[in-house]
């Protein structure tokens, strides 16, 4: 019955429709990370994905100390790779963070996208395979 009423409402022109349950499912898809305020990556397609294994070279920065945060972790990976030749045999490559200035933003849009806990905990401690999901305005990583 409802199937039919909406069939028939579209058929008339001029009428406004209503939203028909639309927001619900566009709120479900989106990732339950607080920290995740913009659009899913289901409406919106990532610029980049790419796989690294975070080893022991990419938890110590150029000084030689330990790095303590996901993001340095992750973008010293990328500096490594792209600026120091220092590359683990699971590492991909990317086009993005071959640019220093992409680099140098690596933790801002990591604070607008997601880590899930597990990744956290895996990057701070551990050496990881990590996939990584890059946006134009943030980044997506998890553990793979």
């Amino acid at each position: 019955m409802r199937l039919a009423l909406a069939v028939a409402v579209l058929a008339l022109p001029n009428v406004a429709l209503p939203s028909l349950a639309l927001p619900s499912l566009a709120l479900a898809a989106r990732p339950a990370h607080p920290a995740a305020a913009q659009p899913s990556p289901a409406s919106s397609a990532p610029v980049e994905v790419y796989l690294a294994r975070l080893s022991a070279q990419d938890h110590f920065g150029g000084d030689g100390k330990r790095l303590t945060s996901v993001a340095a972790i992750v973008r010293q990976d990328r500096a490594n790779y792209h600026s120091n030749n220092l590359r683990d045999a699971e590492d991909e490559t990317d086009v993005f963070f071959a640019s220093a200035e992409n680099r140098a933003r690596l933790e801002a849009l990591i604070a607008q996208g997601s880590v899930t806990p597990t990744a956290t905990r895996a990057i701070l401690n551990g050496a990881p395979l990590i996939i990584v999901r890059v946006y134009e305005t943030y980044v997506e990583i998890d553990v793979r």
